[in-house]
């Protein structure tokens, strides 16, 4: 079996790249790309390795890239043509690249309006304001359960988000309540009329069988299945102050963490049971520091449901017999609600915020779940039954062949899956056809200003000109003592000083790193190179831009 991978973005939390080093030597040219992606005409020139800019060349033979590989590919979508192009045919491990395929799968798919209604339905009979029977919650594969909904009704996020927390430092949380939803529906409840149940509490999960895949989606899903526990440093030698979220019973969290010297080490654990509801946070914070978050896993989402929609009947004044905690019986599910009162219904933000939320933060569960939310949608409830949807889109809608990809999964995290930059590219060439091209461009993380991506370029020329998905994959390397940087990629768009948009895929494959700073490191060199494209483009005497996007006037050659 394939050794576990720790994978994920790297959100640029430490300084910025390194000095770039001159080196000699050059890579094979690819040869022509991209005669099958939607573009103003066929490429018109192949650019060779040889081309890439000096400093360019000097980060791809820093130490560490001796024997990785490096793919490249930059293309006028307007004219087709190449600016430069190295292993552009190659398969590469795209990390979360993937989520390109799986987000314009979906978008496409379901449609950036789109949104989830969760309904709850009262079976049962009604004798005033009492149900005897039961209430029923029919979960629909929202991601968020309006747990990250703002006032505005877009979905918030973080840079560093708190289903990382466990693997990248900086994670924060939003300021949403997780229970936000839950809460929504009991009111309704309660404005239907009912003041008390005379039964239970269900979950119906059976929108969807939840698929082998790390996360792993489930139909319903409050605060992406984790708890979040906030440790905040206090005075040296005093215990560390915790808080936790969403509270819901049975689960329990006891902290051990005690605050230590300014300077001193900050180290922290997570523990739980086996049913994750006795959670234990140990270690120690250095005083000063800034709060740490990690989190503990939801083991039994449908459970866990059922007591957070109890307790909010509770609040909302609506009494319920059963115990508040408790198996969810799956047995008292009826067929169908056909004569069967609904009393309640959350409704999500479109499912353009939640493509968003999936590439600004990388977001793993999403990017899985979005595979079941287009099987279910297209009336199956395998998820994997999404992957001939993803065939027909690439084929029949984007027409990139889908030859140019290997994939199994929708989140991109595992190391067998593979990528061309001619694929990836072709994806991004597709969205500038389309009438949501701005809406997609605006989802990727912004260079030096928002999402993964945030924190590298802050004060470069290229700072809010790159938009762009980020892939890392990093593994162990036990042999040399050190990390193995699978993939680290960027894909996505340039905006040139004078207004014209230009795509770009940067993959490296099979890097190595000494330890996790190396691995920034080698993170934030994707990002120079995307910088140093940006700021050569824009620096190019060919001025090719157009009013309003169209298309250059045929009479300017250097466009052709």
């Amino acid at each position: 079996m394939m050794k576990k991978l720790m994978r994920g973005r790297l959100s640029a939390w430490a300084a910025a790249g390194a000095a770039l080093v001159m080196t000699a030597g050059g890579i094979a040219a690819a040869p022509p790309v991209l005669a099958d992606t939607p573009v103003a005409g066929a490429p018109t020139a192949t650019a060779h390795a040889g081309d890439l800019s000096p400093a360019i060349e000097a980060i791809m033979h820093k130490p560490g890239y001796e024997h990785a590989q490096w793919g490249l590919l930059e293309v006028d979508p307007r004219t087709g043509k190449v600016i430069h192009s190295q292993f552009a045919n190659q398969g590469f491990i795209p990390g979360s690249d993937t989520k390109l395929v799986t987000i314009s799968s979906a978008w496409h798919t379901l449609g950036p309006d789109h949104r989830f209604t969760t309904p709850v339905y009262a079976v049962g009979t009604h004798n005033g304001s009492t149900l005897a029977g039961n209430l029923v919650l029919v979960a629909q594969g929202d991601l968020t359960m309006g747990g990250r909904t703002k006032p505005d009704g877009s979905v918030d996020y973080t840079d560093v988000d708190h289903t990382s927390a466990n693997d990248l430092p900086g994670a924060t949380l939003t300021p949403e309540d997780p229970l936000a939803g839950i809460d929504q529906i009991a009111q309704q409840v309660r404005d239907a009329g009912i003041t008390r149940v005379n039964g239970d509490v269900i979950i119906d999960p059976r929108l969807f069988t939840p698929p082998a895949l790390d996360p792993q989606p489930t139909p319903l899903i409050i605060n992406d299945n984790l708890i979040d526990l906030l440790t905040t440093p206090t005075t040296a030698g005093a215990p560390a102050r915790l808080t936790w979220r969403p509270q819901v019973a049975p689960y329990q969290v006891t902290s051990s963490v005690r605050t230590v010297a300014a300077g001193g080490p900050t180290d922290i654990t997570v523990s739980a049971s086996p049913d994750g509801t006795r959670i234990t946070v140990s270690g120690t914070i250095a005083a000063g520091t800034q709060p740490v978050l990690r989190t503990s896993n939801i083991q039994d989402p449908n459970t866990f449901g059922r007591t957070a929609l109890i307790e909010a009947l509770g609040r909302a004044g609506v009494t319920v017999s059963a115990a508040p905690t408790g198996p969810n019986l799956l047995d008292e599910l009826p067929a169908g609600y056909g004569g069967d009162a609904r009393v309640a219904a959350y409704v999500s933000p479109p499912y353009r915020q939640y493509a968003k939320l999936i590439l600004k933060v990388s977001h793993n569960l999403g990017a899985n779940l979005a595979l079941c939310n287009m099987a279910t949608f297209e009336g199956g409830s395998d998820c994997f039954s999404a992957f001939p949807i993803e065939h027909g889109f690439l084929a029949d809608v984007a027409h990139v062949d889908p030859a140019q990809f290997q994939l199994d999964d929708g989140r991109g995290g595992d190391a067998t899956e593979r990528a061309t930059p001619t694929g990836l590219a072709g994806i991004l060439a597709y969205w500038l056809t389309t009438p949501d091209a701005d809406a997609f461009r605006l989802s990727l993380p912004i260079l030096g200003v928002d999402g993964s991506n945030a924190s590298s370029c802050t004060d470069c020329p290229a700072k809010g000109k790159v938009f762009a998905k980020p892939g890392t994959v990093i593994g162990t390397d036990r042999l040399n003592n050190g990390l193995a940087v699978a993939d680290q990629s960027q894909a996505g768009y340039l905006r040139t000083d004078d207004g014209r948009t230009l795509i770009f895929v940067v993959l490296v494959n099979g890097a190595v790193a000494p330890d996790i700073q190396g691995v920034v490191d080698i993170f934030n060199d994707s990002n120079d190179i995307s910088a140093l494209l940006q700021e050569e483009a824009s620096a190019s005497p060919c001025a090719c831009a157009a009013p309003d996007g169209m298309l250059p006037p045929a009479r300017n050659q250097c466009c052709s």
